[in-house]
């Protein structure tokens, strides 16, 4: 493979220091399981509610998507505006496009100097997602929400004022480094080998919880079985660049319907993702190592379509959980076990509104916000052994 580092993010600057792992037996009100950015948020509600909190990871703090996707704070679901209206219904929507919103500024104050709110671009491929683009802009158009009509050097499309750019990994630290101090026990370096009852089961330690939360996007099927035929998941590849003044990218883009999206790094990289598409079915795996195939793609549009000769730096891939519908897993699985991941590649924003909904409804009895997220068809969901409605 050509040059660059292997398998660490950009994001990584070195300066954390891995949590130890599980040792021994121990008791606790709720153990999570997965320390991105939906466990983290998970753990930080909990603690506002007085619970004794571990947390477990199978490598670290943000070792899995959260921690190695492209930066991106995007609003709305998986879906375009309006294909979330066509898939969920106009209602449903609008009621995440605007949940969505409220949870960024949330975001950005719990993990300060981390977020730019910098807008991203929707570029055209084609001349039919050229169309697209005057679609979605006339959906959000109607419904109010911040959308402008952009035509640059680099293409037509959409601008979307609200939306922005952050350091995924930076973030995680800093909500993990919180809730240490806030009294969670965090671990890493700890796989999760049995989930028995609200028993959980790892090589070298064990913790006894009141609740289970198993909250990671990749490999959410391995971990529990029960939803392998709902969520499905994929590696997604990146690369970065050492520093470049050859372009300038004032905010992330999409390009070519998502399949492609790139953004500019504060100190001048170019990180750019996607072609998972022309990996064919060997991208649909919870292998994390990043391909010749895909790779190559990746550096051919880098230097022919960006224009950028800089060197590579970094090449790395993250396993995300796609589900049939394109709206996160947010269910009780078993008697006081609860997943959530399956964000389709854009959790980041979903992924935090989602621990916030599923702590209310676990802890509170509160079902408001899974509702909102899913709609009531889904309530079946929130028991454990009853399949949501289709």
């Amino acid at each position: 493979m050509a040059s660059g580092t292997q398998s660490l993010p950009v994001w990584d600057d070195g300066s954390w220091m891995p949590l130890p792992p599980l040792l021994g037996d121990h008791s606790a009100d709720s153990c999570v399981i997965g320390l991105g950015g939906s466990g983290l948020t998970l753990i930080e509600e909990l603690l506002r509610r007085s619970e004794r909190v571990f947390g477990l990871d199978a490598h670290d703090v943000g070792g899995g998507a959260a921690g190695r996707n492209g930066g991106f704070l995007l609003a709305g679901t998986y879906d375009f505006y309006h294909d979330a209206i066509r898939r969920h219904g106009h209602e449903r929507a609008r009621a995440i496009y605007a949940a969505t919103l409220e949870e960024m500024p949330r975001i950005a104050e719990a993990a300060p100097g981390t977020v730019r709110f910098v807008g991203s671009k929707r570029i055209a491929a084609t001349d039919a997602e050229l169309e697209d683009c005057r679609v979605q802009f006339d959906a959000m158009r109607a419904d109010g929400w911040p959308c402008e009509w952009y035509e640059g050097a680099d293409g037509q499309g959409l601008f979307l004022p609200t939306d922005g750019a952050f350091d995924p990994l930076r973030r995680c630290r800093l909500l993990a480094q919180r809730a240490r101090d806030e009294g969670a026990t965090l671990h890493g370096q700890s796989p999760v080998l049995e989930i028995t009852g609200t028993r959980v089961v790892t090589a070298h330690g064990t913790v006894h919880a009141g609740r289970v939360f198993v909250a990671v996007d990749g490999r959410l099927e391995r971990l529990l079985p029960e939803i392998a035929p709902r969520v499905r998941t994929a590696r997604l590849q990146m690369l970065a660049t050492e520093p470049t003044t050859e372009i300038t990218v004032r905010c992330p883009v999409y390009y070519r319907e998502g399949f492609e999206y790139w953004q500019q790094t504060p100190d001048g990289r170019i990180a750019l993702g996607g072609f998972r598409d022309h990996g064919g079915d060997g991208e649909w795996t919870p292998d994390t190592t990043p391909s010749q195939v895909v790779q190559a793609q990746l550096e051919r549009f880098l230097r022919e379509h960006l224009g950028v000769k800089a060197p590579i730096s970094h090449r790395w891939a993250a396993s995300a959980g796609y589900t049939t519908t394109g709206l996160p897993v947010i269910e009780q699985v078993r008697d006081h076990v609860w997943a959530l991941g399956g964000y389709s590649g854009t959790g980041n924003v979903i992924g935090a509104l989602s621990a916030r909904a599923v702590v209310a409804a676990a802890v509170d009895g509160d079902l408001w916000g899974v509702r909102q997220l899913l709609g009531d068809h889904w309530a079946p969901a929130l028991t454990p052994g009853a399949a949501p409605a289709r």
